[in-house]
């Protein structure tokens, strides 16, 4: 098993892309806190890991707000002891033409999309540094990398991202932190199950495997990025795209 007995705190993963990494990560051995504001999800996903044989958490967290998420890190060391992952996964859409968005629209996307990213990383490295290890993974998008018509507040968050990423792998890797992302491309989701049928088409014509991702491919790059095999790996961006941006 390729994470036995690591814990790894995963958010966002009530469902779509982070239930696959939960699932996933259960499967070879993790401990799995599996956090999102939907607390009932996050119950069935951890029956769903248990039922499979393995160890989890289910914590309901609102990753922008800082109290919140120091009551998520406090539960997962109480439970497990230590804190070896980090995957900050947890996301939304707001999406508008520029002309229309709102402050709301932006403002709620930025705190979720990459605020979070920065208040989960801070409570969660407190745990890690006097290890002198860690993984954490942060998930961006294509959006962030190309942009997307619509979407100026998710493209912006998911550009930051991967800033962030990079500064942080600077700042972390002396103390033994690697810090990596990946940027998945048209998954089949939840989230893009609600885009209309030509948008879709036009979007499967652009990408080279002419086929939507699947969560359990974005879970697989996540797990070998938090494995020790990707131990001299940091600071990088992971596309799982099919093509779509290269």
């Amino acid at each position: 098993m390729r994470l036995k007995d690591k814990v790894a705190i995963i958010t966002g993963s009530a469902r779509g892309l982070g239930k696959a990494m939960a699932l996933k990560m259960a499967a070879e051995g993790a401990k799995v806190v599996v956090c999102d504001l939907n607390y009932e999800g996050c119950a069935a996903v951890k029956e769903e890991i248990e039922a499979a044989g393995g160890v989890a958490l289910a914590v309901r967290c609102d990753v922008a707000k800082r109290e919140e998420v120091a009551f998520l890190v406090q539960q997962t060391v109480d439970a497990f002891g230590r804190i070896d992952i980090l995957v900050n996964n947890a996301g939304i859409t707001r999406d508008a033409q520029i002309i229309k968005m709102t402050d709301e629209q932006w403002d709620e996307v930025l705190n979720v999309n990459l605020k979070s990213m920065f208040i989960c990383t801070q409570e969660v490295i407190k745990h890690m540094i006097p290890r002198n290890y860690g993984r954490i993974i942060n998930i961006t998008s294509v959006s962030g990398l190309e942009g997307n018509f619509g979407q100026a507040n998710y493209s912006a968050a998911k550009a930051g991202v991967i800033g962030l990423t990079k500064t942080l792998s600077k700042e972390l890797g002396r103390k033994g932190i690697t810090v990596n992302a990946v940027a998945p491309g048209f998954m089949r989701t939840e989230m893009t199950e609600t885009i209309p049928e030509k948008i879709k088409e036009q979007l499967l014509a652009r990408i080279p495997l002419r086929r939507a991702g699947e969560p359990e491919e974005v879970a697989e790059a996540v797990l070998f990025l938090a494995s020790d095999a990707s131990s001299y790996i940091t600071g990088h961006t992971l596309n799982v795209n099919g093509g779509l941006y290269v």
